[in-house]
Order: C-alpha cells, then structure tokens, then sequence
C-alpha cells in the first residue's frame, strides 16, 4: 500500500472572503440568508462576526473587523452580563 496523505476535509476561507461574507451579512436581511448565498454555515459566519467585534481583532487591523453588532437570527442578541438559558 501506498502511504498518501488524505487530502484535508476543511473548508479553508482567506480574510478577503471573510470580509465579503461580513459586508454581505450587514447588508442582507438576515445572516442566515447571507451564510445560504455563500453556501457556508451560519454559525461560522456568526462566530467570524462575533471574532470581529473583539478588540484585539480591531487593534490589529484585521480586514474583517466590524463596528456594527451581528444581526445573527440563530445567535440572538448579546448578552448583557448574563448567560442564556
């Protein structure tokens, strides 16, 4: 038998999709709408726009930062200190 590596599974996205995914979630009615267009999760878009609300994101100048909360319909709003039940 041969000894092939497997090819990797994982769906790898570069910060110039990010960012295009990120203006289209604003722009769309809903993030799951816009995650359906781009035929990706939308907990993964929802978890890029939560990763670009965080200060280090912003502070290092990362293409996708946003200064807008998500408008994710599956996440809700933000909590306020306190945990979801």
């Amino acid at each position: 038998m041969k000894d092939t590596p497997k090819p990797d599974k994982r769906r790898k996205y570069d910060a110039a999709f990010r960012a295009e995914a990120l203006r289209l979630a604003e722009q769309s009615r809903s993030t799951q709408a816009a995650a359906r267009a781009l035929n990706i999760d939308p907990k993964r878009l929802c978890q890029w726009q939560k990763n670009a609300q965080t200060p280090v994101a912003a502070a290092l100048g990362h293409p996708w930062t946003r200064t807008r909360r998500p408008n994710c319909a599956s996440c809700g709003p933000w909590p306020s200190g306190r945990r979801r039940s």
